[in-house]
């Protein structure tokens, strides 16, 4: 059993700088879990489906979009999963508002590299939606290398997060992985690589504790002030 609160305090073994960080991008560097809710929500409603609790969704994000759809509708006809696939494309790029990252996370980003560190994305986004929103925010040139769940296999599988280790010649012990979801985590589990959990983005913090991270943080800047203390609010049951 691993005791919530142990996830709370960096491990000795993060303190050295690491070579490779990978993000995330929805819910870890970008505020927008709940654009990709009422995107969904918009396209069941297209197609005259009931709508889903906001939570099933959230529950969703970070896998790749088809998988995502099989996970909500196990038993639906691939013609109606195509549709919905769709339609949330549709839905989603019909929204203009520029996406918002987190108040720390450009700040964390060059931090990270002017400390030497190489930067990646590794996201269950569709192509499209990442180089927008990396347009959207400036940041692309931050980053060595991005991947997306078109170009290769969906989270938890390790391939995404393989392939950014092969492309930067990084070794997955030197390496961090930063998500806000337990695919994210168990992705990075499954690669080898040191696993992070941020708990402001999609997937609540037992969820998240519950895929055994190295390190669960409330707030980016901690990836690289190390000063988190938990104080007694903070305290959980062993999960």
């Amino acid at each position: 059993m691993t005791d919530f609160h142990d996830l709370l305090i960096r491990p000795d073994h993060l303190y050295s700088t690491p070579r490779l960080v990978v993000f995330d991008w929805d819910g870890t560097l970008a505020d927008s879990t709940g654009r990709i809710v009422v995107a969904f929500q918009e396209a069941l409603a297209s197609l005259d489906h009931p709508p889903l609790a906001d939570e099933a969704i959230r529950g969703i994000i970070g896998l790749s979009l088809a998988n995502a759809i099989a996970e909500l509708f196990p038993d639906a006809e691939d013609a109606f999963r195509d549709a919905l696939a769709q339609a949330y494309h549709r839905c989603y790029f019909a929204n203009e508002e520029p996406v918002a990252l987190y108040p720390e996370a450009e700040t964390l980003l060059g931090t990270l590299g002017e400390a030497g560190c190489l930067l990646a994305v590794a996201t269950g986004k569709s192509r499209r939606g990442l180089d927008r929103a990396l347009a959207q925010t400036g940041t692309a040139d931050y980053f060595h290398h991005t991947l997306t769940a078109e170009e290769t296999r969906s989270k938890p599988h390790p391939a995404m997060l393989e392939g950014i280790l092969d492309y930067t010649g990084s070794r997955a012990h030197e390496t961090w992985m930063v998500g806000d979801t337990d695919f994210d985590l168990l992705m990075g589990r499954n690669a080898g690589t040191h696993a992070i959990g941020i708990t402001h983005g999609a997937h609540p913090r037992e969820r998240l504790a519950a895929a055994r991270p190295d390190w669960l943080i409330d707030r980016l800047a901690q990836l690289h002030d190390g000063e988190w203390r938990p104080s007694a609010s903070d305290a959980r049951p062993a999960v």
